[in-house]
């Protein structure tokens, strides 16, 4: 039987932070080339993109595989300037202006394109082999753990206070980490809160910062969750004022437990940004969430996780496994057929369904892949709940 008292920790990183700087560039690289290939008429199921970034003090590279569109070098980079310029780097070590930025991409290899494009009768396959693992529970209502929802909500209302100017004095790069208690298997409280924030007046205490930050934080957990009793922990090591990539070199996928569950569930090990949807790193760890959401939100169970298996170049998933970690009242082989029936687990299938050849991904780059609202435009389509009731209809 599982724990039902234990204390649970997660972290999550601000837009800011040197390796969502570079995810959130890699990530325009993606969204770039399926806008300008809609713009030329192409078929976007032909565009592949594996772009991986680099940041450190003033200066950008950018690196790796790309099929589509003609794009100029200078496009690219007057893309990775506005990501830049949008998260609010104009420090002299990290500056959207002055930052050097090399761009190095260069044609997808013929090998991998022949294994994975789509010819005669062999469907589009998979870019890549790997696991991917879907979750869902009940802790909060968007169907996510409790310690990275908080996290993420915590880092996000500072964000928007640094963004709309009601807090000036805070600057782009920042950490979270939460801390929960859980009683009986549910989320009670929170014994300890951690934040490391930027500053843009090198002047500022400990004691400053965290006055100027506790509204957002308190604002950001459920009433009650905080106590006397709560421990915080708010720049602990003091100063914070040279931040971002000036302060830490940053690299492409390096938060891949901040973009999904913050180790409450597995995690494959893939990275997410800078691929296009044929690299079932993502599409697939998309797909996963996905079904464990309509799982969860069906009321087949509390808690779901879900693992599916891809080789490259076959276009079928090699297997799915289903854990609904003894909070469910179905049959889990029953539960496997049933998903893989209710939506193709193909890439080809799994963009179909959601959607996902568009330019949806920059704005997945920082504050979670997981846990958000579907858009009016297809961003988030994974988190919709629209399977719910054709699931809970086949075990009725």
């Amino acid at each position: 039987m599982a724990r039902q008292n234990y204390l649970f920790t997660s972290e999550s990183v601000s837009e800011g932070h040197p390796d969502k700087v570079c995810d959130r560039i890699s990530d325009e690289v993606v969204d770039l080339f399926f806008a300008e290939g809609a713009k030329a008429g192409l078929d976007p199921y032909q565009i592949r993109v594996a772009c991986e970034t680099l940041a450190t003090t003033n200066r950008v590279v950018i690196a790796g595989e790309v099929r589509g569109p003609a794009i100029d070098p200078s496009v690219i980079e007057a893309a990775a300037r506005s990501a830049i310029r949008d998260i609010g780097y104009e420090q002299d070590g990290f500056h959207h202006e002055n930052a050097k930025v090399e761009i190095l991409l260069h044609a997808q290899s013929a090998d991998i394109a022949a294994g994975v494009d789509e010819a005669g009768n062999k469907e589009e396959g998979a870019g890549d082999q790997g696991i991917m693992f879907g979750y869902a529970c009940r802790e909060t209502p968007e169907l996510m753990p409790a310690p990275i929802y908080y996290a993420h909500r915590i880092l996000h209302n500072l964000s928007d206070a640094r963004r709309s100017g009601a807090e000036k004095g805070l600057g782009p790069d920042a950490k979270s980490q939460v801390t929960v208690r859980y009683e009986g298997g549910v989320p009670v409280g929170v014994t300890q809160i951690v934040l490391s924030h930027q500053h843009v007046d090198e002047h500022l205490t400990s004691n400053d910062v965290r006055a100027l930050a506790e509204p957002y934080i308190l604002k950001a957990l459920p009433e009650g969750f905080v106590t006397k009793d709560t421990v915080w922990h708010v720049n602990p090591t003091g100063k914070f004022f040279i931040g971002g990539p000036d302060g830490d070199c940053g690299l492409t996928g390096r938060k891949i437990i901040v973009d999904t569950y913050g180790g409450a569930a597995p995690h494959g090990g893939g990275a997410f940004s800078g691929k296009d949807p044929t690299k079932v790193d993502r599409s697939a760890a998309y797909a996963a969430r996905y079904l464990a959401k309509n799982v969860v939100a069906a009321g087949l169970a509390d808690r779901c996780t879900l693992q599916l298996s891809y080789a490259i170049g076959v276009a079928e998933p090699l297997s799915i496994y289903a854990d609904l970690h003894g909070t469910g009242q179905i049959d889990e082989a029953k539960l496997e057929d049933v998903l893989m029936g209710a939506m193709r687990l193909s890439p080809r299938g799994i963009r179909e369904h959601l959607k996902l050849n568009k330019p949806i991904y920059a704005r997945t780059s920082s504050y979670g892949h997981f846990g958000r609202a579907p858009e009016a435009d297809g961003g988030f389509s994974w988190e919709a709940t629209d399977l719910a009731e054709t699931l809970r209809g086949h075990f009725a």
